[in-house]
């Protein structure tokens, strides 16, 4: 608050910088990492954190304090150096097409290091929370079966987004403990075998989306490693305040993500996993439209609302082009991915 005060005057001025390089993906010859630079210290999950200390961390992640204008670098040791600046709301992007073969700095599972700096000169009492700051994006392997791309919202994560006046979504969203957050069940061994393939050999990818912004995104990163989920790229979208005159994305946000995903990767097919809540069946359906030799199957999970339900089983019963599935548990998905021969 007392940020706010010194800014509406005129006194404000860096105090902490706090580089957040998001976890995303590339190819041998091209890297997309984005991420923001924000005037915050790292914010602190703990298990046992009270319900005072999660609401003053719900707060921290909103009330943030970007930093505009800065000139950030990405390195790759011995191999290559870009440059960029953040925009007007902290977020840099480095989205390049590269003469090395990046893949020779992956590890086993496909994940490259990179990382990133903060060039502008620090005035006196600034403080820089590390020397660098650590990013990772995944190169998924030749051999890989297929990919996965799967919502976040009610399909792994309970939110209750259908609820009435969205209420438990937003209880369950900003007022409960990253690590007492309840992945539906069965969801964390079924995206394990579907990372693991037929063969329980290849390294499938997993890319995870929502609709959140990426002030959750340390929340969500947390809730993803600590259910043990598959790692991969987590791809959330920019919260746009009452006050936001910028022009909206012509697309939605998920359908933007999956088209950037389908292209990168031109050889690989996949598998869409959402829920019957919001809009996923109409996206996953236009995509498989437009892209019908790219998506194996889709899979929606049932929500609890009998119009929203209606409406996507008349979507799910009129769509010929792919298998789409309407599943109660994720158990039951996993039956179906087994009988195709998705998975062990």
């Amino acid at each position: 608050m007392l940020k706010r005060i010194k800014k509406i005057f005129g006194k404000y001025s860096i105090d902490n910088i706090l580089i957040t390089p998001y976890r995303s993906y590339g190819t041998a010859s091209h890297l997309y990492v984005l991420g923001r630079a924000l005037d915050d210290i790292p914010l602190k999950i703990v298990e046992d954190q009270s319900l005072f200390h999660t609401i003053k961390n719900t707060y921290k992640q909103f009330d943030s304090f970007e930093i505009r204008n800065a000139e950030i670098e990405l390195h790759i040791p011995d191999m290559i150096r870009l440059s960029t600046k953040t925009g007007g709301e902290g977020f840099f992007l480095f989205d390049e097409t590269v003469s090395e073969d990046l893949s020779k700095e992956a590890d086993e599972e496909g994940w490259v290091k990179v990382h990133i700096y903060f060039k502008e000169e620090l005035g006196p009492g600034i403080t820089v929370e590390d020397k660098h700051f650590q990013g990772e994006l995944l190169i998924p392997e030749k051999e890989a079966e297929y990919g996965v791309i799967s919502d976040i919202d009610d399909t792994i994560l309970h939110t209750d987004v259908t609820s009435f006046l969205k209420l438990r979504l937003l209880k369950n969203s900003l007022l409960t403990n990253a690590y007492s957050r309840i992945p539906l069940k069965g969801a964390p061994e079924f995206y394990q075998k579907l990372h693991l393939g037929k063969y329980g050999e290849n390294k499938n990818p997993i890319f995870y989306l929502s609709n959140s912004p990426w002030n959750l995104y340390q929340y969500l990163k947390l809730f993803l490693d600590f259910n043990k989920f598959p790692k991969g790229p987590i791809l959330l979208r920019n919260f746009r305040g009452p006050f936001d005159r910028t022009l909206k994305p012509e697309k939605p946000h998920k359908q933007k993500e999956i088209i950037n995903i389908l292209k990168t990767y031109p050889d690989l097919k996949f598998i869409l996993i959402g829920d019957s809540g919001e809009h996923d069946a109409s996206i996953y359906t236009d995509i498989a439209v437009q892209y019908p030799d790219r998506i194996k199957t889709i899979y929606l999970l049932s929500v609890n609302h009998k119009r929203q339900m209606r409406r996507i089983q008349s979507i799910v019963d009129n769509f010929e082009t792919i298998p789409v599935l309407m599943v109660d548990s994720a158990s039951e998905a996993e039956d179906h991915a087994r009988e195709n021969g998705f998975i062990m």
